[in-house]
């Protein structure tokens, strides 16, 4: 596969959101990128379960307005608002824990569509020790494969371990945590403690140790 590790870490815009949800303190992870094709395509990538399995995870339950979904081998959660083609929101819950993502699709220019997401969560432990990293790596992981997916729908699902342990994955997973390291400090973290965070998440999602914090 040629693949230009600095064009599409360049790609994604990110962003760190400080906040409230419910009465308690929250952190919202932002990406933003815009892709080679009409919005409708690009709503129906995301939203047609065959073609969420091309590029994310298979996926079974009432995808509508009010009905719940389960990704295979993650979240499950409600789909709480679904605006054909412009607007998606659904609770994301995992391990006990529950979060809000919060898809928006607009036309991104001449033969181009834009995708921004935002994933809320309280502020946790996990989020101290990681940082949006944790989130942010994993989605732009997922907008990665998008990509791949939009540029040929009929290819094969690339194999996710195998890319994440080649030279390129690596490549693209450290700059993507260093990234979500600056968009935090960005947001008024403390430098030294996003630059441990991401630390953490990039050895985390490499498999290789990490840095001495």
């Amino acid at each position: 596969m040629n693949f230009d590790v600095a064009e599409h870490q360049g790609a994604t815009e990110r962003a760190v959101s400080v906040l409230q949800r419910d009465g308690e303190p929250a952190r919202a992870v932002v990406l933003s990128r815009s892709y080679a094709t009409t919005l409708e395509d690009l709503w129906d990538a995301v939203t047609i379960s065959e073609r969420l399995a091309g590029w994310f995870l298979p996926v079974t339950g009432e995808l509508r307005p009010g009905g719940r979904y389960q990704l295979e081998g993650n979240a499950g959660g409600a789909i709480t608002a679904c605006g054909r083609p412009w607007h998606l929101a659904l609770t994301w819950e995992f391990g006990g824990e529950v979060s809000w993502v919060e898809v928006r699709f607009s036309q991104g220019g001449a033969g181009r569509a834009r995708l921004k997401l935002t994933h809320t969560q309280w502020l946790s432990e996990h989020w101290s020790r990681y940082g949006p990293g944790a989130t942010g790596v994993g989605w732009e992981l997922g907008l990665l494969g998008l990509a791949f997916h939009l540029a040929d729908p009929d290819a094969p699902k690339p194999d996710e371990v195998a890319f994440a342990t080649s030279p390129d994955g690596k490549a693209f997973i450290r700059g993507s945590g260093e990234g979500w390291g600056q968009a935090a400090v960005a947001a008024g973290e403390d430098p030294d403690a996003a630059r441990a965070a991401a630390r953490r998440t990039i050895a985390f999602y490499t498999g290789e140790p990490a840095d001495p914090d």
